[in-house]
């Protein structure tokens, strides 16, 4: 597994990004020239297929050892009156992924994937972030290492998502800290506020970023200061899915947002990412354009626990289908174009 357990290796893992497989990647685009078919005519699914060839390193991509985790976390910025649900309703959808009752659990049963909820110290909400920092850096390294623990090098493809009252401001919060404009330009209504609440949320978040305008803007203490254990703990699940080769499917705002500040500092990090679907959070259009991700679905949802990225894994799954079951043109005795 990848070390994370110092700031200093989290920098040396950032900075050292392994590249995709481009003579995969080649194969790939070669065998989708072959099919029966005009080239192109499948449009993205043909890139789908072609970008997972590259990082699993095949020419035929599988999604045979797929698998979709849920990071959940609990915010002491809550206390601000932030959300329109209590604190403990993370705890509750906790229990009800566990007994099957989620959306999540409907949409990986539909797609045939395995689903791992990861709850991380529930009963230990983050620090408020008006007052001081989120978590000590010990808190945010164990976090960023229990995400990183997740992703096993076997996996086909790594869907993230994400549960925890509150953290619709902490990721807002990460993004005005790492991409700068206004509180407004992030902050939406999350679980369902309404527009006095997000006004509020948004002077809140302006707050917490005043407060720590002085501490240095690296992606760890960004991280740290307005994020929640969660949010790392997906960032860590990136950044060690990188390091093992492994594609990774982002559900929405949330899920995005926390790797902005690996963003900011690393572009590049998103290459091995696809952004399941576009939320109605009205922050998450600005983020996937400020991370070069184009987003698969445009639903209008808005839900997260990794329900919209779930309803992309379909479209995945039809992409591979075809670029796998699909004849070429020697093999189904079909002239090909001139």
């Amino acid at each position: 597994m990848i070390d994370l357990s110092s700031v200093a290796a989290f920098d040396r893992a950032l900075a050292a990004l392994p590249a995709a497989d481009p003579a995969a990647a080649e194969a790939a685009r070669v065998r989708q020239q072959q099919l029966t078919k005009p080239p192109g005519s499948l449009g993205r699914l043909e890139d789908l297929a072609i970008f997972l060839a590259s990082w699993q390193g095949s020419a035929r991509p599988s999604l045979a050892a797929a698998r979709a985790v849920i990071f959940a976390g609990n915010h002491g910025v809550a206390a601000q009156g932030v959300s329109a649900f209590p604190p403990e309703v993370t705890a509750q959808m906790v229990a009800n992924f566990a007994a099957g009752g989620a959306a999540i659990n409907a949409l990986t049963d539909a797609i045939g994937m395995p689903l791992e909820v990861v709850a991380l110290d529930l009963e230990r909400p983050t620090d408020d972030f008006t007052t001081g920092p989120a978590m000590e850096a010990e808190t945010c390294l164990s976090a960023l290492m229990r995400g990183a623990a997740a992703v096993t090098p076997d996996t086909h493809l790594l869907l993230l998502g994400e549960m925890g009252i509150a953290n619709s401001t902490a990721a807002a919060a990460l993004c005005l800290r790492s991409f700068g404009g206004s509180a407004a330009d992030w902050v939406g209504p999350g679980t369902g506020l309404d527009p006095h609440g997000v006004s509020h949320k948004g002077t809140v978040i302006e707050r917490a970023i005043a407060l720590h305008a002085s501490a240095p803007m690296t992606p760890f203490e960004t991280l740290r200061r307005v994020g929640g254990r969660e949010l790392a703990a997906i960032a860590g699940a990136v950044l060690a899915a990188r390091h093992a080769g492994v594609p990774v499917l982002l559900d929405g705002f949330i899920c995005c947002a926390a790797i902005a500040p690996l963003a900011a500092a690393a572009p590049g990090i998103v290459d091995h990412c696809i952004a399941g679907h576009c939320s109605v959070e009205p922050g998450h259009a600005r983020l996937l354009a400020r991370l070069g991700l184009e987003p698969l679905l445009r639903l209008g949802m808005r839900l997260g626990e990794g329900s919209g990225a779930a309803v992309a894994a379909a479209v995945i799954r039809s992409a591979l289908a075809a670029h796998n079951g699909m004849a070429t043109f020697a093999e189904a005795g079909v002239a090909g174009s001139a």
